[in-house]
């Protein structure tokens, strides 16, 4: 049987990299899921490889209404959520501390922080009545530990930790699980400040037992285990899937 067959899910940021993974991955594990991201095109491209499964929503999670209008349609296609994946994330600005501006700062923690903390408090409400659900944020080993010239970016996924494990301690009680995946570097188009440099992807790779880079799969295979029964005694948990980076 498959791990996710008859629930429902939303997967935000996902027309690219880790969150098409996500998506596709529930698909084939039998979710129906809404997608959304800015390009129409670009989500109709995922949901054209999964008929009836995946339906692709344009939304900017930056904006409130967007939001609404996701959760709407998800709704009105399928019916109310079991599973919400925050993943979308922005990283607009690498370099040091000092040199970030008020403008950069708002924009991170409107689409990496705020986004999520919308989601959570139009979802979750009716996972609670249902006792039943389970929320996934994509946080980063940059929550975990600070990441060279990426303050700001650090800065916004150790929230989504602590914001894991707030919301976790409160919906416990209804059955709906809260959990982060941290990952190391992945080869997405929102990492490639890190991995198309050649001395900065050296920096890592080298101090990585596991000397690659991640892919996308990889990140979906464990939010595939946290959005099923199979992590039924899992909340509150951050997810470290980084080929060892931290603990060297």
């Amino acid at each position: 049987m498959k791990r996710l067959a008859g629930k429902i899910a939303i997967v935000t940021g996902a027309s690219r990299g880790i969150g098409r993974a996500i998506a596709e991955a529930f698909a084939r594990e039998g979710a129906r899921i809404a997608i959304c991201g800015r390009k129409q095109d670009a989500l109709e491209e995922v949901a054209k490889h999964h008929p009836g499964l995946i339906l692709p929503v344009q939304a900017h999670v930056g904006k409130l209404e967007d939001i609404d209008h996701l959760v709407d349609e998800t709704e009105k296609a399928f019916g109310p959520p079991d599973i919400l994946v925050n993943n979308a994330a922005t990283n607009i600005a690498q370099g040091p501390c000092l040199e970030f501006d008020e403008a950069q700062f708002d924009k991170m923690v409107e689409v990496n922080i705020k986004s999520t903390f919308r989601l959570v408090k139009r979802v979750a409400p009716g996972m609670i009545q249902r006792q039943r659900g389970s929320i996934i944020n994509m946080a980063s080993v940059a929550g975990v530990r600070p990441q060279p010239n990426s303050m700001l970016y650090s800065m916004t996924k150790a929230a989504l930790v602590m914001m894991t494990q707030s919301y976790a301690m409160e919906f416990g009680k209804a059955n709906v699980r809260v959990n982060a995946i941290a990952p190391g570097l992945i080869q997405t188009a929102l990492s490639e400040y890190f991995w198309k440099h050649e001395d900065r992807r050296k920096y890592y790779l080298e101090r990585q037992p596991l000397q690659k880079l991640g892919q996308p799969r990889e990140i979906a295979d464990i939010a595939v285990l946290l959005a099923s029964d199979e992590s039924s005694y899992m909340t509150g948990q951050t997810i470290v899937v980084d080929g060892g980076l931290l603990i060297a």
